[in-house]
């Protein structure tokens, strides 16, 4: 398989971290409470331009996950035991941090009984308690396609549930460990279903074809999928799946132009857009 050099990145992909009381303020309270989230973990290029805004994806379950899909940076392994306090420290600091929107997200928990979905549950229906008109987006994992547990989540009304397919059909086998393209578009069609507003998000530059990545928004689309996000793979290390192509902005935005033609709600198409990027957006 051909790859390019992921270190050098064209010039529309050079960003610098801006620093400020806001970005340092929710750096220290993170710290502080040993939360994680995927703006680290997953090392996000936006992670300094949202807290700068005082916003961040809070990632639950710890940060080790069970999987080890060839796109992701975040640790793979066996984790630890869940701590209920996870969920009040995240309840905490969305107060503290004056959150008008919160994502949370999760590593893959395969190893416990309800693949983590009671955690789930838990923890939107503490900020909903203890946060009243704070809005929120869960980035949630298949929990296997078993409906059962998606429908948890489901219970407790967030405003937006997303699940990310990550690539086209072709290429997951290559890049996604046990989760399957069918089994993903699934559990969006089943959010979509109990209507909730259903999002999904995939990466560009793995080597997917124009006409794969059109279908993919057909196939979302025909799940009830309301809002797309679709960026830039940025390969991690030289371990991770070899990054093939670097995808200009222009490009990008034709592909949102067409998903909008399409029929998406709201599409985000850009090389910096990741899953919870403008979130906030996707609410109304």
């Amino acid at each position: 398989m051909e790859k390019v050099d992921f270190r050098r990145k064209p010039e529309w992909l050079k960003i610098r971290l801006p620093r400020g009381f806001k970005t340092s303020q929710v750096v220290g309270l993170l710290n502080e409470k040993h939360l994680h989230t995927i703006c680290s973990s997953g090392m996000c290029p936006n992670r300094g331009e949202c807290w700068g805004r005082g916003t961040a994806t809070f990632m639950i379950g710890g940060n080790v996950c069970t999987r080890n899909c060839r796109f992701c940076n975040v640790a793979t392994g066996r984790p630890a035991p869940l701590e209920e306090k996870e969920i009040e420290e995240i309840v905490t600091s969305v107060r503290q941090l004056g959150l008008k929107h919160v994502v949370i997200t999760s590593v893959d928990r395969d190893d416990l009984p309800d693949l983590g979905a009671g955690h789930w549950a838990r923890m939107i229906r503490r900020i909903k308690e203890e946060c009243p008109g704070v809005t929120m987006e869960v980035l949630i994992p298949d929990f296997q396609g078993r409906k059962e547990l998606i429908d948890m989540v489901i219970a407790e009304r967030p405003d937006v549930i997303s699940h990310n397919l990550e690539t086209v059909r072709r290429l997951t086998p290559q890049v996604r460990t046990y989760a399957t393209y069918d089994m993903s578009l699934e559990v969006i069609r089943h959010i979509a279903a109990s209507g909730i507003r259903s999002k999904s998000g995939i990466m560009l530059g793995l080597g997917e074809r124009e006409d794969e990545i059109l279908q993919t928004m057909d196939d979302l689309l025909g799940a009830g999928c309301e809002v797309m996000t679709i960026g830039q793979y940025l390969q991690p290390t030289k371990n991770h799946f070899p990054l093939q192509d670097y995808i200009t902005p222009e490009k990008f935005g034709e592909y949102g132009e067409i998903g909008r033609r399409k029929g998406f709600r709201h599409i985000e198409s850009a090389p910096m857009v990741r899953s919870s990027y403008h979130a906030e957006k996707h609410v109304n």
